[in-house]
């Protein structure tokens, strides 16, 4: 399933494009669901449809989003419940660990009384991630859209996976769970659950869904589209993004450039903001084509309601532009998403075969004595990268954003001799250490 998240800078429009890229999805013929976390009610005033409400049931029975609504043929909308996952899921957490709470005398919370707690949001949102991927066969979605909050939440939603493994890993090696197998024998005895038994089958449970939860994230068939309103200010917030998304190894499949306002217009005011988006947009080209394509979306006059002409109709040159500058009878006609999908496109077909790995350790022993770790970071600054060395682990930070990176074998047996930021690649320079090193006889 190809699944493309749709995140940006702050009040860029990304809900407009997500939905816009799920229904040119939809318009190629396939199965495609647009899953939105915003709470407020967004969504629903946008797409012009009623509440999204939870299905039936116990929560604990429930995936982590609403029923679905179909919006247009082959097309699914459903957004994100985190009250009713989180109670769902502490119930059933409550369940399991009834022995453990009785024998400590702890009184179960019931789920009328559970209210999600900060930070929740992100976790449902990786659950629902996972979860769109184990539909049974011939009851899932080709294409999942997912409306995610602003990039540079995003992009720490996205690392959390993997930073909660490894926090996982050093609270509870595996090596300290050799004994085991002598712990239901001990529970027999002792008459009630062990302690520690539950708490390993739960941090069990808890790796193999934020391993799942990863592969997800780091799919070939996972793509970022970035969106943006042209314009001064955007433009470091849009870099930041890039260096941090290229740090955890998302693909950035496009950059929408939203809101565009028309040119050519005798208005010295809105000629002015035209001319600054204008010059926004160049450099946008010139930092992204043509390895990722920029795509442009014109400014509608008004904000999108519904779905508009299923038939996807776009606006001729001047329809729908701002109040009082060409558009005529256009400008008054409410403006649907159909206006917007053919130029926002479908997400590309997912990759035949995987890309190279880019973090790929080059040998140059035998000219410079050293062995060269290149690590793609475009949009990076000198001023905010940090690089240190923790044992086999490289602690690389981006800006706001830092992942640990665990060495390839080769270099463990290394120090670092340099490092340096060349082209949007953050090169370092390891040097075999005599000691650790292999010596020929």
């Amino acid at each position: 399933m190809r699944t493309v998240l749709v995140t940006g800078t702050g009040g860029a429009g990304r809900t407009t494009v997500a939905a816009a890229t799920a229904l040119a999805a939809a318009r190629e013929g396939q199965r495609t669901l647009l899953l939105t976390a915003d709470p407020d009610g967004t969504p629903e005033a946008l797409l012009g449809i009623r509440a999204l409400r939870s299905a039936p049931g116990r929560p604990a029975d429930r995936l982590p989003w609403s029923v679905p609504v179909e919006l247009a043929p082959g097309l699914w909308v459903a957004r994100i419940i985190t009250d009713e996952w989180f109670r769902g899921e502490l119930t059933a957490l409550q369940d399991r660990g009834h022995g453990l709470l009785d024998l400590l005398g702890a009184t179960p919370l019931d789920g009328e009384e559970l209210t999600a707690l900060p930070g929740v949001e992100s976790i449902a949102l990786l659950r629902a991630l996972r979860a769109a991927q184990t539909a049974p066969p011939g009851t899932g979605w080709d294409v999942l859209v997912v409306d995610m909050p602003p990039a540079p939440d995003t992009v720490a939603l996205l690392a959390l996976p993997e930073q909660l493994r490894r926090y996982l890993r050093r609270l509870l090696p595996a090596e300290r769970q050799a004994a085991r197998a002598l712990r239901p024998m001990l529970a027999q005895l002792a008459g009630v659950p062990m302690p520690a038994q539950k708490l390993y089958e739960t941090a069990e449970r808890w790796e193999r869904e934020l391993a799942a939860v990863q592969g997800v994230i780091e799919s070939e068939a996972t793509t970022v589209r970035l969106v943006v309103e042209p314009g001064p200010l955007a433009d470091r917030a849009l870099r930041t993004a890039r260096a941090g998304l290229a740090l955890h190894g998302c693909r950035v499949e496009a950059v929408i450039a939203n809101r565009l306002l028309p040119t050519g217009t005798s208005d010295p005011w809105l000629a002015a903001l035209s001319g600054q988006q204008q010059a926004a947009l160049k450099e946008l080209y010139e930092q992204w084509a043509p390895a990722v394509p920029v795509r442009e979306l014109p400014h509608l006059g008004r904000d999108p309601h519904g779905v508009g002409d299923p038939r996807g109709a776009e606006p001729r040159p001047g329809e729908g532009g701002v109040d009082g500058v060409d558009g005529g009878d256009a400008q008054r006609a409410p403006a649907g998403l159909a206006a917007l999908a053919g130029a926002v496109g479908a997400p590309g077909a997912r990759p035949d075969r995987p890309a190279p790995d880019p973090w790929t350790v080059e040998d140059r022993l035998a000219d410079d004595g050293v062995l060269l770790w290149r690590l793609p970071l475009p949009g990076a600054d000198r001023d905010g990268l940090g690089l240190v060395r923790r044992g086999d682990e490289l602690i690389v930070t981006v800006g706001p954003f830092h992942r640990v990176l665990p060495l390839p074998s080769a270099l463990r047996r290394c120090t670092v001799s340099a490092a340096g930021l060349r082209d949007g690649w953050l090169q370092v320079r390891f040097t075999p250490d005599p000691d650790l090193w292999p010596k020929r006889l």
